[in-house]
């Protein structure tokens, strides 16, 4: 089992640097010094995601799917808690929609985020492809 060790440090207001690795980032709940915490999450499933849709592809016999943009919209209620997730995306390999539905499901399965999100929360999948 491998342990994933984050130093999330916050001196005032609503700004908190986290430590991962040797990365930081920053996370801002009024997105003055960084992002907010829903959009780095919607961020962070999305770039899951595309890797695992990539793996999905070569398992379905696509070995280089080529361009992948992944536009993504989270609805937030009044209390600021996510709601709905929905990703769009734009692959440059040229598929059909069974091929495209087939790699988004495998995909799902692999994506560690996905996982991590209560059902109701996952995204709702689009896309287009032989794009670019």
């Amino acid at each position: 089992m491998t342990t994933i060790e984050v130093t999330s440090t916050s001196e005032e207001g609503y700004v908190t640097r986290s430590r991962v690795g040797d990365f930081e980032l920053t996370i801002d709940a009024t997105d003055e010094e960084g992002p907010n915490p829903n959009a780095t999450l919607l961020a962070d499933y999305a770039s899951c995601f595309v890797p695992a849709f990539r793996v999905g592809g070569q398992k379905e016999g696509f070995d280089d799917l080529g361009r992948i943009d992944v536009d993504v919209e989270g609805d937030v209620d009044d209390d600021d808690d996510l709601e709905a997730i929905r990703f769009h995306l734009l692959v440059e390999e040229d598929l059909d929609d069974d091929e495209f539905d087939a790699i988004v499901e495998r995909a799902e399965d692999i994506c560690h985020v996905h996982s991590a999100l209560r059902e109701g929360l996952h995204a709702e999948i689009t896309g287009e492809t032989g794009g670019f």
